[in-house]
């Protein structure tokens, strides 16, 4: 990759993950966590993904196709598990499930593995991203260039996930509340859009 394919490949998976859009969604999911549990989830969101990202940029489809798996079957999938995390964003679920357990905090939901390492982050989109790039040279050493800008993205993803505290602070439990029911219904429509996404790929629509 000579310099203007990594300046490719940083704007289109920076533009795809969305670090700035993330950060709310990330404050939304982890309210009521401590600033040391919130780096941790945010840390390993970050690893995870980027462990997915590289898996995908070294074997490509294969990786998929290997247990039969296509790019549109993906995508619904993780439309359809998004769509559930809405519903719990939507209707409180996730918060109420919290405050029951205020006095077990070791079982509070993790959503470090999902839904925000995958599918918000490391989701279709940013996966076909990596196979792209990486299909231009074929082998690990093709691929490595790729895994070396997903991680740029990713510090760049971590940074805006630690800045979520200041966030929750700013807007207080009320607002938090708000902001959690308006990207309940982001998160809906955007679930929605990956299955029809997978469907018009598939060609079951137009």
């Amino acid at each position: 990759m000579d310099s203007a394919s990594y300046i490719s490949a940083f704007v289109t998976l920076f533009v795809i993950i969305d670090p700035i859009g993330l950060t709310p969604l990330f404050a939304a999911l982890t309210a009521g966590q401590s600033g040391a549990e919130r780096r941790v989830i945010a840390l390993r969101s970050c690893l995870i993904a980027l462990l997915l990202l590289a898996l995908f940029a070294v074997f490509g489809e294969a990786a998929m196709g290997f247990v039969g798996i296509s790019m549109p079957a993906f995508q619904i999938a993780g439309g359809v598990l998004l769509f559930l995390t809405a519903l719990e964003m939507l209707f409180e679920r996730r918060t109420k499930r919290r405050e029951g357990q205020a006095d077990q905090p070791e079982d509070l939901p993790d959503p470090s593995v999902f839904p925000l390492a995958t599918p918000l982050i490391a989701g279709p989109g940013a996966i076909a991203t990596v196979i792209l790039f990486a299909g231009r040279e074929p082998g690990v050493l093709g691929a490595l260039p790729i895994v070396g800008v997903a991680a740029a993205v990713l510090l760049v993803v971590f940074m805006f996930f630690l800045t979520a505290g200041l966030l929750e602070r700013l807007l207080g439990r009320t607002g938090i509340n708000v902001v959690t029911r308006v990207l309940g219904m982001l998160l809906a429509a955007l679930s929605v859009q990956f299955v029809l996404t997978g469907l018009k790929d598939f060609g079951f629509a137009g």
